[in-house]
């Protein structure tokens, strides 16, 4: 009995996390991956070119093509957990209606917690197109612009690119003659959020306040969502120091990545930084740098972790100046900012991978 709850809770708990994450699989992110997560690394298929198609010779036969599909290794390096206590029930006594609302609040926070690390993901891979201005009289040609890039990179235009727009942004696409409403878009379309659509993008609302973010628009062929409970969701009678009690306990491992940076296209207005990494001078280091704030513009970083993204007119408390380097893990992003005035005014971001951590 307690295995099927284990299974039912951690079933009830995706079920409900699939529907409010913004970011969704199988519209931002596929699911397409080898091996376990719970081991603690998958592989991911990644292909840039298609199967080539030859004539065939009836004598001779075709000459044999070797596949360009290669596998991306990717370290599982999110490991979340949730332990919150139920006083006064053991976990055979725990009301329905008590056990659905932490099951709910599990969900809204995991959901939260994959939107917040898979944005960032797509900010660190992805590639910006920046505006020095958008209003609702070229909101269209941005939008067209980003289309045009993504199809000269040769980026599917099957009806499944997404732009993910900032409520700002929405807005001035709406007072665009060029959006298509709701109203036209197909019923399966609509049910995955879609408010609409434009340039041949679907448009989702995504509330987001990231620094001169804009947009994120890709195709989910190029990102990827690994995720996995390592320790499926149950209410456990609590055996320690508390007496009459349970908890609902479970750990979920996830990661994402991007694929190809061509396929995630990030549109900032007014500008964006280009941050590089590269070994630092000491073990275990990793040199942080950046460009586009300009001739004199003063950089400053921080592994992000858990915080949310920095927003225009942040105070730059809590970030360090980019002269001294990092001590980050794989995996991490470095979120890098210009400061004016003790001010953040425009952001960047970077996955630390291997080669750029000093041995």
């Amino acid at each position: 009995m307690a295995h099927e709850l284990q299974e039912r809770y951690s079933s009830l708990i995706l079920a409900k996390v699939r529907k409010l994450l913004v970011l969704k699989d199988g519209i931002v992110f596929n699911n397409d991956y080898e091996g376990d997560p719970v081991a603690g690394a998958v592989k991911i298929p990644v292909r840039d070119t298609e199967v080539v198609v030859s004539d065939y010779d009836t004598a001779n036969g075709v000459e044999l093509q070797v596949g360009s599909t290669t596998y991306k290794t990717v370290v599982i390096t999110k490991d979340k957990a949730v332990n919150e206590i139920i006083d006064g029930y053991e976990a055979e006594a725990v009301p329905d209606n008590l056990a659905a609302d932490r099951l709910d609040s599990a969900s809204y926070s995991l959901a939260n917690a994959l939107d917040h690390d898979g944005a960032t993901t797509l900010l660190a891979g992805g590639t910006p197109l920046n505006y020095e201005q958008i209003t609702k009289d070229n909101a269209y040609s941005a939008m067209v612009d980003v289309r045009t890039a993504m199809s000269k990179a040769n980026i599917p235009d099957d009806g499944r690119r997404y732009a993910l727009v900032v409520p700002d942004f929405y807005a001035q696409l709406l007072k665009s003659p060029e959006f298509i409403g709701p109203s036209d878009l197909g019923d399966d379309v609509k049910q995955t959020g879609a408010l609409g659509k434009i340039a041949g993008f679907v448009v989702y609302e995504w509330n987001d306040s990231t620094a001169g973010l804009s947009a994120i628009c890709g195709h989910p062929r190029f990102a990827t969502r690994i995720n996995e409970w390592k320790v499926p969701v149950r209410i456990n009678t609590l055996t320690n120091t508390h007496i009459g009690a349970s908890a609902v306990q479970g750990r979920i491992v996830y990661d994402h990545s991007v694929l190809r940076s061509a396929g995630i296209r990030l549109l900032f207005s007014p500008t964006s930084l280009t941050v590089t990494l590269a070994q630092g001078s000491a073990s275990g280091k990793t040199s942080v740098s950046a460009t586009g704030g300009g001739d004199g513009a003063t950089y400053k970083y921080r592994i992000l972790g858990n915080a949310e993204r920095a927003v225009f007119d942040q105070a730059d408390s809590g970030f360090t100046a980019v002269s001294t380097a990092a001590t980050p893990s794989v995996g991490d992003v470095i979120e890098v900012v210009q400061i004016v005035s003790s001010k953040v005014k425009a952001v960047g971001y970077a996955t630390v991978t291997a080669d750029v951590i000093k041995a």
